[in-house]
């Protein structure tokens, strides 16, 4: 096994079985509403998005006190103001995932959004030795899933040991790229890998990202293509990590493959960044040691009967998330709205779908489940990009209808 690389499990069942469903298992963490879980809903009675408290008896709407997620999140305390809110109930959780499912676009039913609003989507890549890996086969590769398993096997031998204990920036990082430079083996992803600059990246603006039970989508045209299971930090406009929600930072492979330079193209494209089900700001139950020791767990289930599970552990990543946050905002770099900060995943699904030797790649249709026993269950449905709903609701939008509710 190539150094680093995640076990991960596959099965296929045959014809008849049940096509997945976005609503099973619910979303809540394990220890239920006990966390401080803060939602975005769309409220059809407003004609608009609210950030809503997820409590016991149901989820509310507290744009009343605050219009924005990114406004709460700026508050000395958020947890504290999230549990002082106060406004209207606008249903129980399962009853609001249901109409999700049902109606994940229609204007005049209450559904769960991404739950966040005004603050952009940030992406660390290369953050685990295992993605490292990946991404060098997706360069040698030029983006051809038939070549990676070669490959793979071939970096197996070059790399030799386990990659997991070397700290990016350390003397001994800086020797195993001193040889790899001698052997003529460096890489722009073993520089970020192992070197002092992480890779942080843009993955979606404010208000394009995809929610749970929603549609995420993958280009048409791409061959290899595979979800990327995260945690995603809520960071305030001082640098402050306020809490936690999950994130998929869908991959085209094949793009990033044949040149880095279409990063954009294989991570930014309609209903690509997928965000939730909720934000779980730090609280006595909740805050960044349980992030660093959490376990995101991940299953795609295809509607032709294909399964695959896989885990990506925290406590692995090379990085810390204070260190990633350092290297993200402060003098060089500002959030006047706060950010999302994705911290990269360790799951790279190498199994092969279909043919033997290309690995694994989407299917419109295919159902994922990202969770976390702290931050709960993501699911959203993959189709291609071009066929999920247009990100038509900007932040001129956002705005005009606050303006018309008063809340401005």
């Amino acid at each position: 096994m190539t150094p680093g690389i995640p076990t991960t499990t596959t099965t296929s069942h045959g014809p008849g079985t049940p096509a997945p469903d976005l609503a099973a298992g619910g979303l809540l963490p394990e220890d239920g509403t006990a966390g401080s879980l803060l939602a975005r809903v769309w409220n059809p009675d407003a004609d608009g998005p609210s950030p809503a408290a997820v409590r016991a008896d149901g989820v509310y709407d507290i744009s009343g006190d605050f219009s924005t997620v990114s406004l709460l999140c700026e508050e000395k305390d958020p947890a504290a103001a999230l549990g002082q809110a106060a406004g209207p109930r606008i249903a129980g959780v399962d009853e609001l995932l249901a109409q999700t499912v049902r109606s994940p676009d229609d204007p005049r039913v209450a559904r769960f959004l991404a739950p966040t609003d005004l603050q952009p989507v940030k992406a660390a890549g290369v953050t685990f030795a295992a993605s490292m890996v990946e991404r060098l086969i997706e360069e040698r590769a030029k983006g051809d899933p038939g070549a990676a398993a070669g490959i793979r096997a071939e970096l197996a031998e070059v790399l030799g040991g386990d990659l997991r204990s070397l700290r990016p920036g350390t003397p001994e990082a800086a020797e195993v790229k001193r040889r790899l430079v001698a052997r003529g083996d460096w890489s722009q992803y073993l520089e970020v890998g192992i070197g002092p600059d992480a890779e942080i990246f843009t993955k979606a603006l404010p208000l394009s990202a995809v929610g749970p039970a929603g549609r995420a989508g993958v280009l048409r045209e791409s061959r290899w293509n595979n979800p990327e299971p995260e945690v995603g930090l809520v960071v305030s406009s001082r640098g402050e990590i306020v809490g936690a929600t999950l994130g998929n930072d869908v991959n085209l492979r094949d793009y990033e493959g044949r040149s880095a330079l279409l990063l954009p193209k294989a991570k930014d494209n309609n209903a690509s960044c997928v965000l939730g089900p909720f934000v779980r700001l730090f609280d006595p139950t909740f805050g960044l040691d349980q992030v660093r020791s959490t376990t995101v767990s991940m299953e795609v289930a295809g509607a032709d009967g294909y399964l695959l599970r896989g885990t990506s552990s925290q406590a692995e990543s090379s990085r810390t998330p204070e260190d990633l946050v350092r290297q993200l905002m402060g003098e060089h770099h500002q959030y006047p709205d706060g950010v999302i900060l994705l911290l990269g995943t360790m799951f790279a699904p190498v199994s092969d779908r279909d043919e033997p030797g290309r690995g694994f790649t989407h299917r419109p249709g295919d159902v994922v489940r990202i969770s976390t026993p702290e931050l709960g269950t993501l699911a959203h449905e993959v189709r291609h990009s071009q066929d999920c709903a247009p990100w038509a609701y900007g932040v001129r939008a956002l705005m005009s209808g606050l303006a018309r509710r008063g809340l401005l």
